[in-house]
């Protein structure tokens, strides 16, 4: 994952890594390292970050280019987001352990993210994003559908 856009962002609103390590509840050091990619940002801090720029996750992930703002959103779904994952699992006819084996982590973990009990990682929701080519935003359940199923 390239965050080259956070840099782009926080410089063209003249802002220091500081000033959005504050925003979001973190040090600068850890923030740093997102930026330089060194760390990967949790879903719920580029869910801050999207609602404060005013851009989606998917251009803060560079999988569009688009500036599109959808609504915002406090806090993401963990069991909404785990119903999404099995929508997409099902679509592609994919079992627990093929997804599993995909994402390199076990039926289990898939299983506490299906069920939502635990958010799924954003590096195995980016690589879904972007194997399926959907939106991380429709996925995280930024964007308002008519069904789940259009999402996929």
């Amino acid at each position: 994952m390239n965050f080259k856009k956070l840099v782009d962002l926080r410089e063209a609103n003249n802002l220091y890594q500081k000033d959005i390590a504050k925003v979001i509840g973190v040090s600068q050091q850890t923030y740093s390292l997102w930026e330089t990619g060194n760390k990967i940002i949790p879903l719920k801090h580029l869910n801050t970050l999207a609602n404060y720029y005013r851009v989606s996750i998917d251009y803060l992930l560079g999988l569009t280019n688009k500036k599109i703002y959808y609504q915002s959103i406090a806090s993401l779904n963990k069991k909404k987001i785990g119903q999404n994952l099995k929508t997409i699992r099902e679509k592609y006819n994919l079992t627990m352990r093929e997804l599993a084996n995909i994402l390199n982590t076990t039926s289990s973990t898939i299983s506490a993210y299906e069920s939502g009990k635990t958010l799924i990682l954003t590096v195995f929701a980016f690589q879904i994003c972007q194997r399926y080519n959907l939106s991380m935003d429709i996925f995280l359940g930024r964007v308002k559908t008519e069904k789940t199923k259009s999402m996929v």
